[in-house]
């Protein structure tokens, strides 16, 4: 019997509730439609019903009389419900705001003061009343109603959090990070939270400054406690001042005798970043400190490597005998780690340096033919050594041997991105060559590519084709331009600065007199020759605004003035000059997008 009471009390709870939230829903529909009569009866029907007191239901009672303008019945209700709830305070925000909206300021701060006046030692009504003064926006009235509620409790900082709120509301960023340290969510618990919290509100550069200010004062409060000096590592990394962020997580690495997991992530940030001698620093310190069991030691020497390299390559500042030295590190690594599977991609960022800044290609290629026949290597990586194997022969002119290897790849990887790779190098070949037919139906193929690089490369190619070796049955001036940017790949750059020119004496009306100078362009541009090669992209942008290289000129030298001409001015001229000449071009927009940046717009 008692079993059958319970389910019959459960079924008529859930009918309630039901019927409660129907009515709710409609309330809500009624007041958004603005048929305020309707809203009142519903919500007055659900506040009656409610167990207690529910602001919402009631507020929203109160604020559908006042937008009818029924001030008497809603002042007489208010004072009703105060005459029988007199611990509710938040009544009195509600009289006061009542009062304001009728023009009855000073009456309307009486009640508000009286709200904080007759506050108790209630934490749930403290809140609701701060939180009542919040959603009218009177964010100072809320602050002292949160201090007298923390003086009630004799609990600082009870309150911390919902203070904080109301000073970044009020813009005050001093205090809200000073409370919002105070708060109960500023623990190593919750530190993700708080990181959080900050990265949304702060603005990079002065907000951090203030905070790392704050926390150094905390730290001096109390030495113990590892929220703070962890704060102060991630406001550092926020600033990108990496080189402080590694000393304070040394600090913290060795107080907590940890596995060099915090370091291993500043160096990828740093890295990242492009401070390489940051990322050189902390991947140092892990092969100092950290013995070769560790579970960063091995990857922190491979990434130790790589970051040496790219500091090398990226900044083009190098000498000879820097290259010599890097390489003499990568060969100590193998000698001490061994060559073989899991060292695999060490050989192949080695045979890089070999070939591409040593040029030392039978050095390059050794290295690869030992990477191709380790057992057990990853198939990615055999695959790419296959590839660069195919380059560094066409560098040497061994046509069939990198077409074999390319093809092989192309089997292998035939869905990949590892196969259209190698698809259109060798199509780039047959372009080399001469095949000038057989490559444009690669490059075709290829358009549709999965990989944006590749298509946009292969459609530009076709075009290219499409529009300069049809122009006569001999294909003369085509084949010493693709011959020309073979002798560019084998770096055999006067021989193919002579092929162009000769272009130029022997065939002074073709249109392949604008695709020469950017080739040149391109090719000034990759040896650090920036005035040169930003001379030849104003000739082709004042001799040739009509052909095909034209923005692609255009945006070329608008990066090269931003990035390496310090001309920011001449930069944002020539981006917008891409969207208005140019819109068509497939520049137009990321030319906008760096336009309104040099602009100072906020772009997200």
């Amino acid at each position: 019997m008692k079993q059958i009471m319970m389910i019959s009390f459960m079924f008529l709870l859930g009918f309630s509730l039901q019927g409660q939230q129907k009515d709710l829903e409609l309330a809500k529909y009624y007041y958004q439609q603005g048929e305020y009569e309707k809203s009142s009866q519903l919500f007055k029907k659900l506040s009656d019903k409610a167990n207690g007191y529910n602001e919402y239901y009631y507020n929203q009672y109160i604020e559908s009389l006042m937008a009818m303008e029924e001030y008497d019945t809603a002042l007489n209700d208010i004072k009703a419900t105060l005459k029988k709830k007199p611990s509710i305070v938040e009544l009195y925000v509600t009289y006061g705001n009542l009062l304001e909206r009728q023009g009855k300021v000073a009456d309307a701060e009486v009640q508000f003061n009286l709200a904080i006046e007759k506050l108790g030692p209630d934490r749930r009504r403290i809140s609701n009343l701060g939180n009542s003064f919040t959603r009218l926006t009177k964010y100072d009235l809320a602050l002292k109603a949160f201090e007298k509620g923390e003086g009630l409790l004799g609990n600082e900082g009870t309150f911390a959090y919902y203070v904080a709120e109301l000073y970044r509301r009020k813009n005050d960023t001093e205090q809200m990070i000073h409370y919002y340290l105070q708060s109960p969510l500023a623990v190593i618990e919750r530190i993700s939270s708080v990181q959080n919290y900050f990265s949304r509100f702060l603005a990079v550069g002065e907000d951090y400054n203030i905070l790392r200010k704050k926390l150094y004062e905390k730290v001096q409060e109390d030495t113990d406690n590892l929220f703070y000096p962890e704060m102060i590592e991630w406001v550092f990394i926020k600033n990108k001042e990496y080189g402080k962020a590694l000393r304070q997580a040394r600090a913290l690495d060795r107080r907590l005798e940890e596995n060099g997991a915090r370091i291993y992530s500043l160096a990828q940030i740093a890295g990242n970043d492009k401070d390489y001698d940051t990322a050189i620093k902390a991947y140092q310190y892990i092969l100092d400190e950290k013995d070769q069991g560790s579970g960063y030691y091995i990857d922190s020497k491979r990434a130790l490597l790589n970051t040496k390299r790219k500091k090398i390559i990226v900044n083009a500042d190098y000498t000879k005998q820097d290259l010599i030295d890097l390489k003499t590190e990568y060969i100590g690594f193998l000698d001490e780690m061994g060559r073989g599977k899991n060292t695999a991609f060490i050989m192949l960022e080695l045979a890089q340096l070999e070939g591409l800044y040593l040029n030392d290609l039978d050095g390059a290629i050794s290295t690869l033919n030992d990477l191709v026949e380790l057992p057990g290597a990853n198939n990615y990586v055999r695959a790419n050594a296959k590839i660069d194997l195919g380059d560094y022969y066409l560098m040497q002119g061994e046509v069939w041997e990198s077409t074999l290897l390319y093809s092989q790849v192309d089997k292998e990887f035939k869905e990949d991105f590892l196969g259209e790779k190698a698809r259109f190098k060798n199509a780039k070949l047959s372009y080399y060559t001469g095949d000038f037919e057989w490559a444009q139906e690669q490059f075709d193929i290829l358009k549709s590519a999965t990989t944006k690089l590749i298509s946009n490369d292969a459609i530009d190619l076709s075009v290219f084709i499409m529009d300069n070796a049809n122009l006569d049955t001999t294909y003369l001036p085509m084949q010493m331009y693709a011959e020309a940017e073979l002798y560019l790949f084998q770096n055999r750059v006067d021989e193919a600065f002579a092929k162009f020119d000769s272009i130029g004496t022997l065939f002074p009306d073709h249109t392949l007199q604008d695709d020469v100078l950017f080739a040149k362009a391109e090719n000034y541009e990759s040896r650090k020759m920036y005035t040169e090669a930003a001379e030849l992209y104003r000739t082709i942008i004042e001799q040739y605004p009509e052909d095909i290289r034209a923005d692609n000129s255009v945006y070329a030298l608008a990066v090269l003035s931003e990035e390496q001409l310090n001309d920011p001015e001449e930069a944002q001229k020539l981006f917008e000059k891409i969207f208005i000449d140019y819109s068509d071009s497939t520049f137009s927009v990321d030319a906008r997008k760096r336009y309104r940046s040099l602009r100072g717009d906020d772009i997200q």
